[in-house]
């Protein structure tokens, strides 16, 4: 075969899909409302539960649910047959994905979900299956088209199914205005979490922030690098930054300075310093280009002053690194 028509059968794929895809919208309708209200007003967990291939599409939009706030997790329905229905509780709700909604390993599940009252948010293709007849709230897919040779593997029906799951995870986001700040809280790790960190969430603070007043000497100077372990010492003037001592520095001058030199012979006037609500990665960037291990860090309000400015904290390099910063 002729490798040009990988591209063509794969667009070919692609394009029946994306045609497949906007089907969704005939889902947004009385039933999608009321999905959207029972989550919002969940007082437990919103628990997805789907067998092969469904039941990872479940998993999926499980993960997006907590991602954003949302208390979520996937219950696999042949290990809740053995003691893993205990999980779920009466305050919950339980979405069930299954593509055709008559997967007999979800009817005990079903039966459990009846029997304690728990809310179902059914999600099928056919509106007379054994899922949707049991549902609170039927969320009836409309038919596709599969995208393979054959018309029979799951690959439109997946993808519609997970479509429908984020739909309803972002509905709710907006609806309950969640912000980068909210998924950065549930979310550290990773770089999607790692590019919403600002520098005042990683810094260094309080008591570990090596600072030294202006009329001390090297001496104590060292004494301060030595204890705080970052490589630096802050001088300040009144408690207002005013120079920056570097482990570097005194290396490079050892020869020709004592431990009784006063600092202000030897410190950095004017240091470099950033505003706490600077993203991580830019202060990753200027470090990098800079060629340094710290940044000092002030407050915002300070930071626009230019002058008298108060160190607030400071971020190292291995702050970043602990953060997966690279």
């Amino acid at each position: 075969m002729n490798k040009k028509n990988y591209i063509s059968l794969a667009n070919k794929a692609a394009n029946l899909q994306i045609k497949e895809l906007k089907k969704i919208k005939k889902v947004f309708n009385k039933s999608f409302v009321q999905a959207v209200d029972l989550i919002l007003n969940c007082k437990g967990k919103v628990i997805f539960a789907g067998i092969g291939k469904s039941g990872i599409i479940a998993k999926k939009i499980s993960a997006t649910f907590s991602s954003v706030g949302i208390p979520s997790f996937f219950c696999d329905p042949a290990q809740a047959l053995h003691g893993d229905m205990g999980q779920i509780e009466k305050k919950d709700i339980l979405i069930i994905v299954s593509y055709s909604g008559n997967t007999s390993e979800l009817a005990n599940m079903i039966k459990y979900a009846n029997r304690f009252r728990i809310k179902i948010i059914g999600v099928a293709s056919k509106s007379d299956s054994l899922l949707l007849k049991a549902s609170d709230i039927k969320l009836l897919l409309p038919k596709v088209k599969e995208s393979d040779v054959t018309g029979m593997v799951p690959t439109s029906s997946t993808s519609l199914t997970l479509l429908l799951g984020d739909c309803l995870a972002t509905t709710a986001m907006s609806i309950r205005k969640f912000s980068k700040e909210k998924f950065k809280i549930f979310h550290p790790g990773g770089n999607i979490g790692g590019s919403l960190l600002l520098g005042k969430d990683i810094m260094i603070t309080g008591n570990k922030l090596p600072i030294i007043d202006y009329k001390k000497n090297l001496g104590e100077a060292l004494k301060i690098i030595n204890e705080k372990k970052l490589g630096i010492v802050v001088v300040v003037k009144n408690n207002y930054i005013t120079g920056l001592v570097t482990d570097g520095d005194i290396r490079r001058e050892m020869k020709f300075i004592s431990k009784k030199t006063n600092l202000q012979k030897l410190m950095t006037k004017n240091p470099l310093i950033i505003g706490e609500s600077m993203p991580a990665t830019k202060a990753l960037g200027i470090m990098n280009e800079r060629k340094i291990t710290s940044l000092l860090v002030a407050s915002d309000k300070d930071f626009k002053k230019k002058n008298k400015i108060k160190l607030k904290g400071i971020i190292h390099i291995h702050s970043l690194l602990k953060y997966g910063f690279k």
